[in-house]
């Protein structure tokens, strides 16, 4: 379907606003433009590149939240946080992070992610993993945008131990999944 100028300005702040990680290419399938048709209505509209809106969803200051490791040493970026609830997280496969003949991506990169998210959104100064129960779905390429989310689905107070959920995706399909049993010193 075509849609005029303004409208489809309109239907792309709308569409910004629910899902501010979408990128221009997938912008312009979903309207039936060029990427540049898409780069300029941003510029008119002054919405920025999708770095920037990581970024800047980013500049919560998840720093002060994050208590169980330094921000720095989660593997990918934390762009959503609620301690003890739920974490997000969007990591970009690049070159270094596949095998060179084949372009996949090495599996311990997305455990490490989730891991990392799994630690991350537990509200105690020490987390450490018990135990993993991992499920790779889907081979993931370079240039693909994984987007982890983890879930506390248990807490168990007199076995200082917690139960996360990981999900990971790629353009909406799930390429991975992990349960992890976390123990912490304390319960909240």
């Amino acid at each position: 379907m075509k849609y005029s100028k303004k409208d489809r300005q309109k239907l792309l702040l709308e569409t910004l606003e629910k899902n501010p990680f979408i990128t221009d290419e997938n912008l312009a399938s979903t309207f039936h433009v060029s990427v540049q048709t898409i780069r300029l209505d941003r510029m008119e509209l002054s919405i920025p590149e999708l770095r920037e809106r990581i970024k800047s969803v980013a500049a919560h200051s998840f720093e002060e939240e994050v208590k169980s490791l330094p921000i720095d040493e989660v593997i990918g970026e934390i762009i959503d946080i609620d301690l003890d609830k739920q974490a997000i997280s969007i990591l970009d496969i690049t070159k270094d992070h596949v095998f060179a003949r084949n372009g996949i991506a090495r599996g311990h990169h997305l455990f490490a992610q989730a891991n990392s998210l799994a630690v991350a959104v537990i509200n105690d100064d020490l987390a450490l993993t018990r135990k993993s129960n991992l499920t790779f779905v889907k081979p993931v390429k370079a240039g693909d945008r994984v987007i982890a989310k983890a879930v506390v689905t248990n807490s168990d107070a007199k076995k200082n131990s917690t139960l996360i959920e990981v999900t990971s995706k790629v353009e909406n399909e799930t390429v991975f999944v992990g349960q992890f049993s976390m123990y912490r010193v304390t319960m909240s």
